[in-house]
């Protein structure tokens, strides 16, 4: 593919932290404070500091966003894009495909690119990403034309104290995790294909906790720290600020016989437990992508190539499995095989989801101790919207580091579906 056909990552996209929803499962996490706009506007405005992009070359912003969190959230790519210091004349696209909307953002903004019709030549590069502050609202139903207030009868807030008696609240986070197609919340999905490839609690427990070794591993030597912008967090009622610098929820004594006393989570007798389920967190990342042949006139440094996308469709019951079939997508678009990819990034939603598609990699090529070698959502996190774009970042910057050429980023899809990116290491 000539420069002019081919779309690049350009050095510097940074991520935020990826932060626990709750600490200890008891106090508001450190980013419960941010919303998902907020989010992102600070992934952009440190994607833009660390990039050489000249920001008056930036023609658009796409930004994948999976649910409706704070009040804020229906401008999600627009309150991003403003937040993070672009002017008000760049368009902003916000994008959902659930868990795979940062990487959907990615290949959105590649097609408006290479399509051209609502490219700018003018301002030829792109700022695209993924936010998602997991601090999902509780949410009143069946209220609406009852009388709210004192002066607003129809709309605005609500003194819960006139709530009528038997009135309910439902958590958006927990009723957003049950998918009616397939009758079932997505835990229950990775329970079923924990049956299909007859996974063992055993095998469950050892896949978490190789992903908090690897993650701990990770982090200790640095490899984390040229993607990650600190961030800086006022504590209520704390002095002074705290800085995150790491992602929260890896864990430095976590061991197999801990993990082994953890009960069932989802159904009796099964796999998953709190200790080999992807972590809930708040997180956002971004990066500029734009022509290879715009980045070599402008003198720009490329991080990574874009050679190859798949999405893909499956069961919503097995939603999981679907990243592999997009991978087998993906591969076949960049013409390449199993065994040519280096380094895969595969979005640990589940221990027993994660090993069934590790197990079907294999079987395409792609060796298992190449999967998530610096650990993953068990140990690290899954924002929904931001994980597509965060696994990216942090496959790129691998790929250069261990000078290896082909990496994979994929990750399953709510309701069943798939997406896959492969990228070629400058």
């Amino acid at each position: 593919m000539g420069q002019d056909k081919s779309i690049v990552i350009l050095e510097g996209g940074r991520r935020t932290p990826r932060a626990d929803i709750l600490i200890n499962n008891k106090e508001p996490g450190l980013f419960s404070r941010y919303s998902t706009t907020q989010l992102g506007g600070m992934a952009i405005k440190a994607t833009l500091e660390n990039t050489d992009v000249d920001p008056g070359l930036i023609g658009h912003v796409v930004m994948g966003m999976a649910q409706h969190s704070h009040r804020d959230s229906i401008y999600g790519a627009q309150g991003m894009r403003w937040r993070g210091g672009l002017p008000n004349d760049v368009p902003a696209l916000t994008v959902a495909r659930i868990c795979g909307s940062g990487a959907e953002a990615i290949a959105i903004g590649s097609e408006i690119i290479l399509a051209g019709m609502r490219h700018d030549p003018e301002r030829p590069f792109m700022v695209v990403g993924g936010a998602e502050s997991m601090q999902y609202p509780f949410c009143l139903y069946n209220y609406r034309g009852k009388k709210v207030g004192e002066a607003v009868q129809k709309y605005g807030p609500i003194d819960t104290k006139g709530l009528d008696a038997g009135t309910h609240l439902q958590d958006m986070l927990l009723m957003s995790l049950y998918d009616p197609s397939a009758g079932m919340a997505m835990a229950n999905t990775a329970e079923e294909l924990g049956r299909r490839y007859k996974l063992t609690r055993e095998q469950c427990d050892q896949f978490g906790y190789r992903s908090h070794q690897n993650a701990k591993a990770a982090r200790d030597a640095g490899w984390f720290d040229e993607e990650i912008a600190p961030v800086s967090v006022v504590v209520d009622g704390a002095k002074e600020p705290v800085l995150v610098k790491y992602d929260t929820h890896i864990m430095d004594d976590v061991t197999l016989s801990k993990m082994a006393r953890l009960h069932a989570a989802f159904e009796g007798g099964g796999v998953i437990t709190a200790g080999n389920a992807s972590a809930v967190v708040d997180g956002a990342a971004a990066m500029v992508i734009g022509l290879e042949s715009d980045a070599a006139a402008k003198g720009y440094k490329p991080l990574a190539r874009i050679v190859g996308m798949g999405v893909a469709a499956c069961a919503p019951e097995i939603m999981g499995w679907g990243p592999v079939p997009a991978t087998r997508r993906a591969l076949a678009a960049a013409g390449l095989k199993g065994q040519d990819i280096d380094h895969v990034e595969l979005n640990e939603a589940f221990s027993p989801q994660a090993l069934a598609v590790v197990r079907d990699f294999e079987a395409m090529g792609i060796a298992p101790e190449k999967v998530n070698p610096m650990g993953n959502a068990i140990a690290l996190g899954h924002p929904l919207g931001a994980t597509g774009s965060i696994l990216t970042l942090t496959c790129a910057y691998a790929l250069r580091r261990k000078g290896e050429r082909y990496g994979l980023v994929s990750m399953c899809i709510g309701g069943g579906q798939g997406s896959t990116l492969i990228i070629e290491s400058m």
